[in-house]
């Protein structure tokens, strides 16, 4: 088993899935290191999205704020990603954008330990805060005093693996 160093140096974003479900038993290990990300208030929620008409409607809603944005017709941002991670978190937590980004981190990081491609997907502050979005939060049992922190999309990459770039050096400064 490669090490923890390797993996982070090795991850990286995809951007074309097929569509190729992640098992459940994998999906779970890597929900499971997203509540293990470093917080001492707990204050995300992870919602795991599989089901078909959810992740169209999610893709759907994400596109929109894409196409006002932009002033043009958005393609899939999830990249035909079959499963769907949203993080949000209460809105009243001074932490919730810090928390959940750690989140964002582990699941990345998780999945890509365990064969799963993953690309972090922006907008989901917006897509809760649509008419659509909060009816989908109330759906799910939650209220609107969540917001969207990050949205992951998870599968397995339609291409070959993206190879990191050569880090700039320059980047780390020491003070010894």
């Amino acid at each position: 088993m490669k090490c923890a160093l390797d993996h982070l140096k090795e991850r990286r974003s995809v951007r074309g899935y097929t569509d190729e479900l992640v098992p459940e038993e994998t999906l779970d290990k890597i929900l499971e290191a997203g509540l293990y990300a470093a917080s001492p208030r707990q204050d995300t929620v992870l919602i795991a999205v599989q089901d078909p008409e959810t992740v169209a409607t999610l893709k759907k809603l994400n596109a929109k704020i894409v196409e006002e944005q932009r002033g043009e017709p958005a393609s899939d941002p999830y990249y035909g990603a079959p499963t769907i991670i949203a993080v949000i978190a209460k809105k009243d937590s001074s932490c919730a954008v810090y928390n959940g980004s750690l989140v964002l981190g582990n699941l990345m990081n998780a999945a890509y330990a365990l064969g799963v491609s993953s690309c972090w997907i922006h907008r989901a502050k917006e897509v809760f805060e649509l008419d659509e979005g909060k009816a989908l939060l109330k759906e799910w049992g939650l209220d609107d005093e969540y917001i969207g922190i990050g949205n992951l999309a998870l599968g397995y990459p339609s291409g070959d693996y993206p190879v990191a770039e050569p880090r700039d050096e320059k980047r780390v400064i020491k003070i010894l």
